[in-house]
């Protein structure tokens, strides 16, 4: 490629440096004669090469991206340097955690080099076509004027040596432009060779390592060197610092949108909390509220919410290198030595404490690679060390803790993996040792971590319930107790996903379990003629339970209450609100069907079995639901309504896509289908513009004077709230006795639902009135 560079640019250099009449003396004759069609072919040339050199000078404007694609390849190259170095100067040992890390690099790094190859080959193929025109136009003899040229080229003479002038320029930038990017390519393509090398060692190594994981790799403890490595323990450490602080520069590059979310994450919790007290301290719910007493939770939550940061940040880098992991895990060690220190009696901080410098002097350990007695043996005494805290802890630990059923078996494995890394240390298996007794360690501290998360957020939903629940918020309307269990359960459940998270990624299988998972997931299944996967399974399931979920709890925005009504009233709600369901409800099964994976033909197949099925045994639940949609937009009645359907009396208190509720006022709930309520005769007492007459059945002696009863009657019936006062109440004779009279009471009521108090207090009024009157009831 250099070699065709210079052979260009020499001839170049040879073809526009020679004098003009020179070259122009040569097509004298080949351009006599010609004088009508030259000026024609002349002006296309010319405008030919006016547009090669544009376009050359917009590309010398554009730069090819030379500037960014070289800053970028000195940044790779910086990269990898500290992973060469590492990697020569541990020659045969293998890290398996920091290889695959090393790989996660070189694989990104390659990836860039590909991708710049790629652009500067285009780019060296465009250059050398520009440069190949301007050769072409240089040698072009139409574009050459001779001192005797009869022809209408002398006409365009000084346009056409000014013409040549700017060729002779752009091919010499031009060449330099070549140059510069085949040389560019040629750094980039021996970069990329040389992190191809260093890929095939590491994956060499990788296998090595998974080869040998369980097999002896250095002499048993008795047998160990009493010498030091080689290197001296600065050395060792400050090229172990260099190669992590690598890895951690380029992670922190290549997910800093993730890390964004957390932290936006982050600030979220820490303003929702801080408002909720803020609001707590408002004099009109100060009073309904009380004192608020938190193990946890403080009005400005600084310490709460880098409790919270850091516990997610394993759910949002799942696949984040273990020095990260090591890393964050200390920070929330400290976080926790601030958040619990005094809550710590005197014993248990100097038992936290020496936990925090073990696992300190573990790190250190961990990052110097030798075989040494003295090392071996001070990792030993670590482990002991680490076993004696897990068995203070372990007795220590609260049984009434909220994942005390997760800590125990937690606990248990701690002790287990302690135990394994002194025996594999003493049996030559140190990579593995060093790997059991960090998992483990970081496994507790996160044990830990996790059980003040939860509490942490449950008292944050504890502060937010209670608010809401003074202030006739979405909480005053639902079960306190059970939202605080199902909120307790899911955090529960991304606690152990947490912790498994991070346990996995310490022992290095996190990877493999991914790619192992992925592959259940995604691999092909047959079902007759039908291909599923599992993951669309799950999405299918996923969808329709969470859309199930959703409407039943979208009335809890419109109003709906799920608590049980303590007295006969029902909040008069939208019935718009069964039209929502149902469309959630047929959103979410499409969306199934779309991430399901089934094709539309072979959907259509199935549906259309499924309507013959509806034709022949499912016609009354269509019925129901069609009669559900008709009585959305119809409107008969309206949630609250008191309404009688035949021996059924009661308020409408929901009205669904297949049934509608009907709470008597016995208190029992009647479920109702939509298709008994359009198909049967229904009375509406609560109508607008309807009042409603109640009965009473009286019987007196004959001999009472019935106008000294309406009188009392009426006098009464004016001082009822709910009666109404321009309608006389009537009496009515319904039977005839010997020695008695049977009377009908008629009174007119504002609402049917104050009937039953209404007769109550007329009846006591009527009574005391009668007795009064000297008027005797049989």
């Amino acid at each position: 490629m250099i070699r065709k560079v210079n052979f260009s640019v020499l001839l170049v250099s040879l073809l526009l440096m020679t004098p003009l009449v020179d070259i122009v003396a040569q097509d004298t004759i080949r351009t006599k004669g010609t004088g009508q069609s030259i000026p024609d072919t002349l002006l296309f040339k010319i405008q030919k090469a006016q547009s090669i050199i544009t376009e050359i000078k917009a590309a010398s404007k554009k730069g090819y991206g030379i500037t960014r694609i070289r800053a970028g390849l000195a940044d790779v190259k910086a990269t990898i340097a500290p992973v060469s170095v590492d990697l020569k100067a541990t020659k045969n040992v293998s890290d398996a955690k920091s290889l695959t890390n090393y790989s996660l690099i070189l694989n990104d790094a390659q990836a860039k080099l590909t991708t710049w190859r790629t652009t500067l080959s285009k780019s060296n193929n465009d250059i050398q076509s520009l440069l190949d025109q301007v050769l072409a136009l240089s040698t072009d003899s139409l574009l050459i004027v001779a001192g005797n040229d009869t022809t209408e080229k002398k006409f365009y003479a000084d346009q056409l040596t000014s013409l040549k002038l700017q060729l002779q320029d752009a091919g010499k930038r031009t060449s330099a432009r070549l140059d510069t990017v085949s040389r560019l390519l040629a750094d980039v393509s021996g970069t990329s060779l040389r992190i191809s090398n260093l890929q095939t060692t590491i994956n060499e190594r990788v296998q090595k390592s998974t080869e040998s994981a369980f097999q002896k790799e250095a002499s048993y403890l008795w047998e160990a060197p009493t010498s030091l490595p080689d290197r001296t323990l600065p050395a060792a450490m400050k090229a172990s610092y260099e190669g992590q602080n690598r890895i951690l520069n380029y992670f922190f590059a290549s997910s800093w949108d993730n890390l964004f979310l957390l932290v936006l994450l982050t600030g979220l919790f820490f303003v929702w909390v801080f408002t909720n007290y803020k609001t707590a301290r408002k004099p009109t719910l100060r009073t309904k509220i009380g004192e608020l007493h938190f193990k946890h939770l403080r009005p400005v939550p600084i310490v709460g919410s880098l409790l919270v940061l850091l516990n997610l940040t394993p759910l949002f880098e799942p696949q984040s290198p273990s020095i990260y992991i090591e890393i964050a895990q200390f920070l929330l060690y400290l976080v926790l030595t601030i958040h619990l220190w005094k809550r710590f009696s005197s014993q248990d901080r100097w038992l936290w404490l020496l936990a925090g410098v073990f696992y300190i002097l573990l790190s250190l350990t961990n990052a110097v690679v030798s075989d040494s007695l003295f090392i071996r043996l001070g990792l030993i005494g670590l482990n002991a060390g680490f076993l004696y805290l897990g068995l203070v802890f372990a007795n220590r630990f609260p049984r009434q803790a909220r994942m005390y059923r997760f800590t125990r078996p937690v606990i248990k494995l701690y002790l287990l993996l302690q135990g394994l890394a002194i025996l594999l240390n003493i049996f030559g298996r140190i990579s593995l040792a060093k790997t059991l007794s960090i998992s483990a360690v970081i496994g507790l501290i996160q044990l830990t971590g996790l059980s003040v998360f939860i509490e942490l957020v449950l008292e944050a939903l504890a502060l937010q319930i209670t608010i809401s629940a003074c202030a006739g918020g979405i909480f005053s309307r639902v079960n306190v107790n059970h939202t605080q269990r199902s909120f307790k359960k899911g955090l529960i459940f991304v606690a152990i996903i947490l912790w498994l998270l991070v346990f996995f990624t310490n022992l290095g299988v996190a990877d493999s379990l991914f790619n192992l998972a992925y592959k259940l997931l995604t691999k092909p299944r047959w079902f007759g003629s039908i291909s599923f996967t599992l993951s669309n399974v799950l999405s299918f399931s996923a969808i329709i339970y969470l859309s199930s979920l959703l409407q039943k709890r979208i009335g809890l925005l419109f109003g709906e209450s799920q608590l049980p009504t303590t007295d006969d009233v029902v909040e008069p709600l939208s019935s718009i609100l069964a039209l929502i369901r149902l469309v959630i409800i047929i959103a979410g099964v499409l969306l199934a069907i779309a991430a399901s994976g089934i094709s539309i033909d072979k959907f259509t197949v199935v549906l259309g079995a499924l309507s013959v099925g509806i034709g022949l045994g499912m016609q009354n639940i269509v019925s129901n639901f069609v009669s559900g949609i008709i009585l959305i937009f119809e409107k008969p009645f309206q949630i609250g309504d008191y309404v009688e359907l035949a021996d059924k009396k009661g308020r409408i208190r929901e009205i669904g896509i297949r049934s509608s509720k009907m709470l008597t006022a016995q208190g029992s709930e009647v479920i109702i289908p939509n298709g008994d309520l359009i198909a049967n005769r229904i009375v509406n007492w609560t109508s607008n513009d309807t009042y409603l007459k109640t009965e009473i059945t009286l019987k007196v002696n004959a001999e009472t004077d019935l106008h000294t009863i309406r009188e009392l009657l009426r006098e009464e019936v004016s001082q009822l709230d709910g009666a109404l006062k321009n309608r006389t109440p009537e009496l009515f004779i319904t039977a005839i006795g010997p020695d008695t009279i049977e009377l009908k009471v008629q009174v007119w009521i504002n609402s049917i639902y104050t009937e039953t108090a209404l007769k109550s207090q007329l009846l006591e009024r009527l009574l005391k009135a009668f007795k009064a009157a000297n008027i005797q009831l049989l």
